[in-house]
């Protein structure tokens, strides 16, 4: 991917380089429902700091626990409204429980490069077979030989399949195992919109790696986000084969400008 490339989809809410919050956390799913449950939709991110810091709401032991807490939810979900994918998120947030665990890996995989290397790890492995540590150990230090040590690479893993775990692609607290998570159009809904930040369109946005993440048939594809379009989620036209998906009132004008960019630019 291109610096410009890098640059453009930062302005919309995604996170590059080579480090993230999964060096030291999960996706922390309990600590973003609790928090989400607590602040209004349209919390700013001061408002958010204060209910993690101030209020704990989070109920951590000590304000320096508070303040890592905060610091690591912001970095993984921006907890910024200016911030479209997590605009996006909260838009979609309330409205199925069951979808969450989804909606919430979705947007860290966009925004946690450490966590988004493992994702072709985890979808190529079968639902059933076990998935030991030490594989998602052997997996990262390949990609980066000597990176980590013995130690961190072994926290490291635990994170990552901690994370996977909680979003429903793995089971089991010591031994893992490959499982399929259920789609719900919530979360369909924001993998669309994700493809579609990085400048997607129509039969492109079923292609994408986002979409791959929910490993369904094109038909239950279009299902699901004909069922997001009649719930008013998002706009889903297929005449003739012709797909149109469009996303009204998530984007401001300078946003959409943006986005355009984007889908120039390699």
């Amino acid at each position: 991917m291109t610096e410009q490339r890098e640059l453009l989809l930062s302005k919309l809410g995604f996170r590059f380089g080579i480090n993230g919050p999964h060096a030291a956390r999960t996706m922390m799913l309990d600590d973003l429902r609790l928090l989400l449950s607590r602040t209004p939709q349209q919390a700013t991110r001061a408002e958010y700091k204060s209910s993690v810091v101030d209020a704990n709401v989070l109920g951590k032991p000590t304000r320096k626990a508070r303040e890592l807490a905060f610091r690591h939810l912001a970095a993984l979900y921006a907890l910024d409204i200016g911030n479209p994918i997590f605009r996006a998120l909260r838009r979609l947030w309330a409205l199925d429980e069951a979808a969450q665990p989804l909606l919430a890996l979705a947007v860290a995989l966009a925004r946690d490069p450490l966590l988004a290397v493992t994702q072709a790890f985890v979808l190529a492995q079968v639902p059933g077979a076990v998935v030991p540590r030490e594989s998602i150990e052997n997996f990262i230090d390949a990609r980066d030989p000597s990176r980590f040590s013995a130690e961190s690479l072994k926290a490291f893993a635990q994170r990552i399949g901690g994370t996977w775990t909680a979003a429903g692609y793995l089971q089991g607290k010591v031994r893992k195992m490959r499982i399929v998570p259920k789609a719900h159009p919530e979360s369909v809904t924001l993998l669309l919109f994700l493809g579609y930040l990085e400048g997607r369109t129509g039969q492109r946005l079923f292609s994408s790696e986002w979409l791959n993440l929910i490993g369904k048939t094109p038909g239950e594809l279009e299902a699901l986000a004909s069922s997001a379009s009649h719930r008013g989620l998002l706009v889903f036209m297929n005449a003739g084969g012709v797909k149109e998906v469009r996303f009204p009132d998530y984007l401001t004008p300078e946003e959409e400008h943006v986005r355009q960019e984007v889908s120039h630019v390699v």
